[in-house]
């Protein structure tokens, strides 16, 4: 491996944005040599913004070219799985963000021709394992600090989109559960150090945006998961709050607990009037985690350079989905569903 790698990007829609900033200037190691878009203002925006000279709408015909090492894959969630595969086949590294797909058979056919080439890198972007407070709180819980982990508690909270865009996605995105509280159960897997779940209950409402019901899915859901080890995890999500984003992970242990989170703050000023005391709200989950995002990127392109693991596995990947559609199943049945 060369002492750079050089970099091809699919999709640039508001995540592939910013991965490919990162990928372009702050991701030591790491050359964007080409972008693939099926809309050619965005792939005007990455040669006008970013100087990327190879652009394509055809993700085939990008995966085709000798000169990229390494893909990421920022594409709808439906796309996920097919092209990890098709990259795989074209030798290729590959970065995706998540989930790797909404359908579990989907997850188990990339980890299989994920097997068939085991000298190649893939990583499912769960951000919060490269978040310095979650790794902090990893990192004490390993050492004992609270004893043994026994329960987790938390959750994601977005700000309230009047504009509907969520509502629309709803379509492909799997539901609330597998969108957004898939990093709650990757992180409180993570953290607790556990593994397979034996059953989940999970229920939700439609509070603010009917349009949701369309697609049978919620704005507001709460999910309890027990793990076949004893450990229980409770995961709330809502998609409605006034203040902006907000995520918190809270694991308890026989001697103590630890806290990630616990409030919406952007920065450590507090204003003082005649409202009251309050402090500015991050208003999304990119703000709380931008330096996540670029840790991310860093590491995945070391770990291909440095021929070392990748820092999570695809069964990681797999887990998260796997639980996240039982907690759909649940919620649309209304009945606890083994696993």
């Amino acid at each position: 491996m060369s002492a750079r790698l050089r970099v091809g990007i699919a999709g640039l829609g508001r995540m592939g944005r910013r991965h490919a900033q990162n990928l372009a200037h702050r991701v030591p190691n790491a050359e964007l040599v080409a972008a693939c878009d099926p809309r050619e203002e965005e792939l005007a925006w990455a040669s006008r913004e970013l100087g990327v000279e190879r652009r394509y709408t055809d993700y085939a015909a990008m995966l085709a070219q000798a000169e990229i090492d390494a893909v990421f894959i920022i594409t709808p969630t439906t796309l996920h799985a097919q092209q990890i595969v098709q990259a795989l086949r074209a030798r290729k590294h590959v970065f995706s963000e998540k989930p790797l797909s909404l359908d579990i058979a989907e997850c188990r056919r990339v980890e299989a021709e994920a097997a068939l080439q085991p000298d190649l890198k893939v990583m499912i972007g769960f951000v919060r394992r490269f978040d310095a407070s979650y790794r902090h709180a990893y990192q004490l819980i390993r050492d004992g600090a609270i004893g043994k982990p026994l329960m987790a508690r938390s959750h994601t909270l977005d700000q309230n989109d009047p504009s509907g865009f969520f509502v629309r996605f709803s379509a492909t995105s799997g539901g609330m559960f597998v969108d957004m509280s898939v990093h709650d159960i990757d992180a409180v897997r993570w953290l607790l150090g556990a593994s397979d779940v034996a059953r989940v209950y999970a229920t939700g409402l439609v509070g603010v945006h009917e349009g949701l019901r369309e697609f049978r899915d919620i704005d507001n859901g709460v999910a309890t998961c027990e793990f076949t080890s004893g450990e229980i995890a409770t995961i709330y999500a809502s998609r409605t709050m006034a203040h902006g984003f907000e995520c918190s992970t809270e694991l308890i242990g026989t001697k103590g607990r630890v806290l990630v989170g616990g409030d919406a703050r952007c920065d450590h000023v507090v204003i003082s009037d005649v409202h009251g005391v309050r402090h500015p709200c991050t208003p999304t989950f990119y703000e709380r985690f931008a330096d996540a995002f670029l840790c991310e990127d860093i590491e995945f392109v070391q770990a291909v350079i440095e021929d070392r693991p990748a820092p999570l596995t695809l069964r990681d990947a797999t887990e998260a989905t796997r639980i996240a559609l039982a907690m759909r199943e649940s919620l649309l049945e209304r009945r606890v569903v083994a696993l």
